[in-house]
């Protein structure tokens, strides 16, 4: 069996995610009762309840650091392991999620950026840079902060997340127990 392999085995087959869309127009959408524009959200419950993983949570916030902290507050205190946020990790004046998140990450993962960085880079070129996209640990919950774009949510989930979160809980679980 390989190192990867060993290091696997025993993570669990489910986890339980949550979904935060970052997103001005599209938290006035879903506040107003509207099917919103999301193209990303329902692409990545898809994706994640496909892989076996369970969703708990979608959330529409507006592109504000109180609210971004206020959802981020309530899900940490909710039963789900992962986190994902959608949007806001740009370089617009209005793109403050990674501004809001990073500073909570008591772990950063950051590999996860910078792989995003250098997979997106094959199909978009140079403009992937202006994504900030991050990870991390917040007390025992997982937090990714994607881009809001369809392909760089759908890059993320089948190249990294779903790949390795079994993998990321299981370590997290480790730690509680040791």
């Amino acid at each position: 069996m390989s190192i990867p392999a060993k290091h696997k085995k025993g993570a669990p087959k489910e986890v339980s995610f949550a979904i935060v869309v970052v997103s001005d127009s599209r938290y006035e959408e879903s506040k107003s009762g509207k099917r919103t524009s999301d193209k990303s959200t329902p692409a990545m419950v898809q994706l994640l309840t496909e892989a076996g993983h369970r969703i708990e949570s979608v959330e529409y916030v507006p592109d504000s650091k109180e609210h971004i902290l206020k959802i981020v507050d309530k899900l940490l205190n909710a039963p789900v392991s992962v986190i994902i946020t959608t949007g806001g990790t740009g370089l617009s004046p209005r793109d403050i999620t990674v501004e809001s998140i990073e500073p909570l990450l008591k772990k950063k993962i950051p590999g996860f950026g910078e792989l995003l960085r250098q997979i997106s880079f094959k199909e978009i070129g140079a403009a992937t840079m202006l994504t900030r996209a991050v990870a991390g640990i917040v007390d025992e919950t997982v937090v990714f902060c994607l881009p809001g774009s369809p392909n760089a949510t759908r890059i993320a989930l089948t190249q990294l997340i779903i790949p390795e979160v079994s993998h990321i809980i299981k370590h997290l679980k480790e730690r509680q127990t040791s």
